[in-house]
C-alpha cells in the first residue's frame, strides 16, 4: 500500500476557542489535558487521528496533513529532489515516534511521520 494520510493538524488562534469549535460543529472527541493546549482528536478506532493547537513553532492559521513513511530523511530528500524544502528536519516526539515538514513546489506545507 502507498503512504497513507494518518493525521491532521489545525493551528491557530486561541486553542481552546477552537477547541470548542470543532467539537460543537463536528461533535469530535478533543482531549487537550497538557500543558501545550494540544488537542488531540480520535475517531472512535479509526487509523486517522488529529490535533487542533493553538500557534505554534512560528506557525499560524495553518492547516496540515502528515503522511506516514518509514523513512523521514528519505522522503525529504526525495520531495527536495522534486522541488520540494525541507522547512523541519526529522524531529522526535515525546513518548515516541518523529515527524518532518516540508513544502511541495506550490508551497503548500506537509508533514510526515514515522512511528
Amino acid at each position: 500500500m502507498s503512504n497513507p494520510v494518518v493525521h491532521f493538524e489545525i493551528t491557530g488562534g486561541n486553542g481552546t476557542e477552537l477547541h470548542d469549535f470543532y467539537r460543537q460543529l463536528f461533535g469530535w472527541d478533543i482531549k487537550a489535558d497538557n500543558p501545550m493546549s494540544y488537542g488531540s482528536v480520535s475517531f472512535g478506532g479509526e487509523s486517522l487521528t488529529g490535533g487542533i493547537t493553538p500557534q505554534w513553532m512560528g506557525l499560524s492559521n495553518l492547516v496540515t496533513v502528515y503522511v506516514r513513511v518509514p523513512d523521514l530523511a528519505e522522503h525529504l530528500r526525495k520531495a527536495e529532489s522534486l522541488g520540494g524544502k525541507t522547512l523541519v528536519p526529522p524531529t522526535e516526539i515525546p513518548g515516541g515516534g518523529s515527524f518532518a515538514h516540508f513544502t511541495d513546489p506550490a508551497g503548500n506545507r506537509i508533514g510526515l511521520l514515522k512511528g
